[in-house]
């Protein structure tokens, strides 16, 4: 697997979207966001199928940032799949969700979620959040070097 320089922000409200982009901007983080806008898309994107068939598979993102509730295929289906895949079982996930549900919390860490952040709904402390994320998944974090 190797790095890409691109977070995989998959979300399908519209407002979350921007809300993380500017939050990203805010904190000047480089690197390219690439939104999918539903659990399929995110499939795509990440197995290099249907519209994104044409992408180097072997480019994986540096993190995901998953929302539960999406259409198509919902954000615990999708983790499933991410962990049941070699090419993308190490891939860091964190749910980034306004779902504060214990179990949802429960399910995700045991699907192999590395993090699971509650989406702040104040915009100062969305930011924030978007800076402590990006600050350790993209600077801090060590991931594994291939094998």
């Amino acid at each position: 697997m190797k790095r890409s320089g691109v977070i995989l922000l998959v979300e399908d409200n519209a407002d979350d979207v921007l809300l993380t982009r500017l939050a990203f901007e805010r904190n000047r983080f480089a690197g390219e966001i690439v939104t999918a806008s539903d659990g399929l898309e995110a499939l795509d994107y990440l197995f290099a199928t249907g519209p994104y068939a044409g992408r180097d598979g072997t480019m994986m993102p540096e993190v995901v940032l998953l929302d539960l509730n999406l259409p198509k295929v919902d954000g615990l289906d999708v983790l499933r799949r991410i962990r049941s895949d070699p090419g993308t079982r190490r891939l860091p996930v964190v749910v980034l969700t306004s779902s504060n549900e214990q179990r949802d919390i429960v399910q995700s860490y045991e699907l192999g979620a590395n993090s699971f952040v509650r989406k702040p709904v104040d915009f100062g402390e969305f930011v924030a959040a978007a800076r402590q994320l990006g600050l350790y998944w993209l600077t801090l974090n060590q991931p594994p070097t291939e094998m």
